[in-house]
């Protein structure tokens, strides 16, 4: 089964509902990953957020339009029910920024042209704070690019936009995320 692409598999859970097994497999440390990076949640809520991505994905399994990347699809309630939880607990949610778990240094590709370099001789905790200080459409799209590798039709996909509002999304986020570093150093 893991040799079947994701269309495939979509189509064998129509029509035995263990298949499913197989996509749950596929995603579940990516979008456990990106649940915990756009919220910096802990783990529990992590995995009860993605528990929820898994259970709405299998129930509207059968609107899903194989015309599209089923990974955009899976992103896409990842997202919505990120949003969904940072709207009911936004006054609970605490910064964890020493968690051992995932190192973020390792996430940023080295061809990013945003400077980032410089951040992985930095502290963990001031990247942490720099990217909560940006506003959700910003930390989105950086997160999408430069952590989940996704291309501008991809991110455009996800998250509901057209591409030219993705690029420039991506531009403005990273001349907020250069600022704040900058202003970051200064102190």
């Amino acid at each position: 089964m893991k040799e079947k692409s994701d269309k495939q598999l979509v189509r064998q859970t129509l029509k035995d509902i263990d298949s499913y097994k197989y996509l749950v497999e596929r995603y579940e440390k990516k979008l456990l990953a990106y649940i915990k990076r756009v919220l910096y949640v802990n783990k529990e809520d992590a995995e009860d957020i993605l528990q929820e991505v898994f259970i709405k994905a299998y129930r509207n399994l059968n609107g899903y339009n194989p015309n599209y990347k089923f990974s955009n699809w899976i992103y896409r309630i990842a997202h919505n029910e990120s949003v969904s939880f940072l709207r009911k607990n936004s006054k609970l949610i605490k910064i964890s920024p020493n968690s051992k778990e995932e190192n973020i240094f390792d996430q940023i590709p080295s061809d990013t042209n945003l400077e980032l370099e410089s951040i992985k001789d930095s502290d963990r905790d001031m990247v942490i704070s720099l990217l909560r200080k940006l506003d959700s459409k910003s930390r989105d799209v950086l997160y999408l690019k430069y952590f989940e590798e996704k291309d501008y039709n991809e991110i455009s996909e996800i998250l509901r936009l057209s591409t030219g509002t993705v690029g420039s999304l991506i531009n403005r986020a990273k001349h907020k995320f250069k600022k704040l570093l900058e202003n970051g150093k200064d102190k």
